[in-house]
Order: C-alpha cells, then structure tokens, then sequence
C-alpha cells in the first residue's frame, strides 16, 4: 500500500491511468475497487456527501474516462429545471462538465483526459489535477443542485445563493 509520502515523493514519475489513480487513491486511504485491468471505483467522503469516484481507460481511444457521482438522484419532475441548473452551472466551468444520465436521473461529473503514445501514462500532477478538481467541483456546485431540487429555487436563485463568497470565518 502506498502512502501519502510515498505519492508525494513520486512527483516527475508517471504510471499507466489505472495504476495512478489506484496509488493516489491508496496513498489518501480511500476505499476502492480494480473492478478490471481497466477501470477502478474509490469511494470519498465530501463536505456535503460521499462520491464515487470511478476511473474507466479505453486502450483503443487513449482515454481515461474520469467521473465523480454525488449522491443525487433527481427525480424525473425535477429533470428540466436541473439541465437548465446544468447549463448554467457548465458555463463556469474550465474543467470537465456536469451531466445528468436519461435512464437513471444520476447527476455526474464527467472528465476526460487524452493521453498519447504507445505506453499512455499518467503523470503525479495530472492525477492530482484530475481527482482534485472534480471533487472541487462537486463540493462547489453540489448547493446549487440541492437548492434546486429540495429548496424549491430556480436554477439562477439557487447559484446566486449556493456561490456567495464569505468574508472570514465564524
């Protein structure tokens, strides 16, 4: 098992995507599963709620397929007013989107990373960059979905109220 020193010393190495995220996920003690050679699921608790973070490599396309899933399931009344929520939330983003899965009503965070060459690899910044910034995200802009589907706000009020930037500390 690795250790977070251990990842931290690592940096300027590389490995295949699986593996790197496999090693980043043990090194923060964080449960997770190699489902196969080609994907791994880890669970993470947020501030808000718990995430399944789920890496999927295709060899064929060179792309490592990265979703963060917050536990939102939105029912199927509350779907428009979510894409609307979606879109906005979407425009401000620089890194990855949000997106809402037709059959299940899942709400996700989706990325995905093109690595080039015979031997694609991963390096320590990059998967630091990949997990972190999709946690982030979710942390950032899971509010807004809360908001919309429990607080009764449309989407406009409920990122006017979820991203409201705080002085200091209580």
């Amino acid at each position: 098992m690795m250790t977070l020193e251990d990842f931290e010393e690592a940096e300027g190495e590389s490995a295949a995507p699986i593996e790197m995220l496999e090693n980043y996920f043990s090194a923060h003690g964080w449960a997770y599963d190699r489902n196969a050679d080609d994907e791994i699921v880890a669970n993470v608790k947020g501030s808000w709620t718990e995430y399944e973070l789920r890496g999927v490599w295709r060899d064929e396309d060179r792309v490592l397929q990265f979703l963060a899933l917050p536990d939102i399931k939105v029912p199927e009344e509350k779907r428009s007013a979510i894409y609307e929520a979606i879109g906005l939330v979407n425009e401000q983003l620089w890194i990855g989107h949000f997106e809402l899965w037709s059959a299940s009503g899942i709400l996700l965070f989706r990325h995905a990373a093109l690595l080039e060459g015979d031997e694609p690899a991963m390096s320590l910044t990059q998967t630091e960059t990949l997990i972190e910034s999709a946690i982030d995200e979710c942390e950032r802009y899971y509010p807004v979905f809360q908001f919309v589907l429990w607080g009764g706000k449309t989407p406009r009020e409920a990122i006017a109220a979820a991203l409201i930037e705080t002085q200091g500390e209580a």
